[in-house]
């Protein structure tokens, strides 16, 4: 079951897994682009339009899902998310408690309407994607990083909570990968004062990341398989995890420096 199936990371894992033979239960809010998806996919595919802001529908979903099953639910990859941009001095509070309510509330919606049914068979995994940005704070990401370090810390305690049952917790920890996420955004201005457009910031966002969704979901698919509890995706996941252990409070610092080094490089052609 995969959350967030529209686009990126989401509809390339429904990709991936319906390739290798599994039957997958999407869900998205976006229904064209649920749609979409459902075409792309070569198996047995069920599809919802669901909010995983609601948990009363997730809940109601995990029932249609074992209603549907033809085997064993393997995994329950919670991924919906979005993002909002801005200081917190100048944050609008709904759109702070939209974000938290999608990226935290609807992990645990969808873990606990789902992990009843891996209990009761005793396997699977429930997947939640954090973020890098759930290793590290930076600025302009108030609302985003408390929501992916709230998912890191509850998928961790879960995971101590299972370790004697066959049921799995398992944290994504993605760095920049190249989807919809920063054109979804929520911008009411640039927050660094410069007057950058939301679509100026977004082709800035994705001039930098550095793994295609595609490439996310094959190393998500290995790290699943290998027994990995927690999975960085892409390099830069690698770069900014190493960085929060070796200077955990100037670590936002040590990635600009980095950054702008591999800036100047693209710019030279090297």
């Amino acid at each position: 079951m995969i959350t967030g199936a529209a686009s990126g990371i989401g509809r390339a894992l429904a990709r991936r897994l319906s390739r290798f033979g599994a039957p997958v239960a999407i869900a998205d809010v976006d229904e064209a682009g649920l749609k979409e998806t459902a075409a792309s996919l070569g198996g047995m595919v069920l599809t919802r339009v669901l909010d995983v802001r609601d948990a009363d529908d997730v809940h109601r979903f995990a029932g249609e899902v074992r209603g549907w099953l033809p085997a064993p639910l393997a995994a329950v990859f919670n991924n919906a998310g979005v993002a909002v941009t801005s200081t917190l001095l100048e944050a609008d509070p709904d759109d702070d408690e939209w974000l938290w309510n999608i990226n935290f509330h609807g992990v645990v919606n969808g873990t606990r309407a789902f992990l009843p049914l891996l209990v009761e068979q005793n396997e699977g995994a429930i997947v939640n994607t954090s973020s890098v940005y759930g290793l590290v704070g930076v600025p302009y990401q108030t609302a985003y990083c408390a929501a992916k370090f709230a998912v890191r810390g509850f998928t961790d305690s879960l995971r101590q909570e299972l370790r004697r049952t066959g049921v799995r917790a398992v944290a994504i920890h993605p760095g920049g990968i190249t989807t919809n996420i920063a054109r979804n955004a929520r911008v009411r201005k640039d927050p660094t004062g410069l007057g950058r457009t939301k679509d100026q910031l977004a082709a800035e966002f994705e001039a930098v990341t550095m793994t295609s969704p595609d490439k996310a979901a094959e190393i998500i698919h290995r790290g699943m398989e290998r027994g990995k509890a927690r999975i960085l995706v892409g390099p830069d996941a690698y770069l900014i995890d190493a960085l929060a252990r070796l200077t955990p409070t100037h670590s936002y610092q040590a990635i600009m420096a980095v950054q702008k080094r591999l800036w100047a490089m693209r710019r030279s052609g090297r």
